[in-house]
């Protein structure tokens, strides 16, 4: 399997410039301006792309990989689903509305794009990060929760419950050291 190389640096400038159009589309749209937003191109795994906030500071990260094996779809699909993130954000912070709710979908269609969580892209080739898997238990079946949850879950910021039988998910401790 080869690896695939990402974008090139004359690519991601003209990444970042189809995002400052979707940004200028917005403040169309919306009837008042947008501050640029800051972009990296960072990301690993299997994500396109990632609006983050961290306190005030705002920023997308588009996966360099996934934008050089399918520079189009992404072009059209994830530009656009990350700047309407943005705008969202903008207009209502994060409690306002929902990450895919209505407001967001709507933005999606006003520019043209189908609003997709998800996309089914291949991924061979990519540089794929891979998270351990950590064995827990409900009252009807074991479930894998991802090094993330499960960090949440021994800080004590989190609690997760089954969908079928909607009791809490549990760690057997002498199976998960930690």
């Amino acid at each position: 399997m080869t690896t695939i190389t990402p974008i090139s640096r004359r690519q991601q400038q003209r990444v970042v410039a189809d995002t400052m159009e979707y940004i200028k589309q917005a403040a169309a749209i919306f009837d008042c301006p947008f501050q640029p937003i800051d972009i990296l191109f960072d990301l690993k795994g299997q994500a396109s792309g990632m609006f983050c906030i961290h306190g005030t500071h705002a920023y997308i990260r588009y996966n360099p990989y996934i934008f050089a094996k399918h520079h189009r779809y992404s072009s059209e699909n994830t530009v656009p689903h990350e700047v309407a993130h943005y705008i969202m954000y903008s207009l209502h912070g994060t409690a306002g509305v929902r990450p895919h709710g209505k407001e967001w979908k709507e933005l999606m269609l006003q520019f043209g794009v189908e609003p997709r969580r998800t996309n089914r892209l291949d991924l061979e080739g990519i540089p794929v990060r891979r998270q351990r898997r950590h064995p827990y238990n409900c009252s009807c079946s074991s479930h894998q929760i991802s090094s993330r949850r499960h960090n949440q879950i021994r800080k004590g910021k989190a609690r997760y419950y089954c969908r079928s039988c909607k009791g809490e998910l549990v760690t057997n401790p002498q199976r998960d050291p930690g």
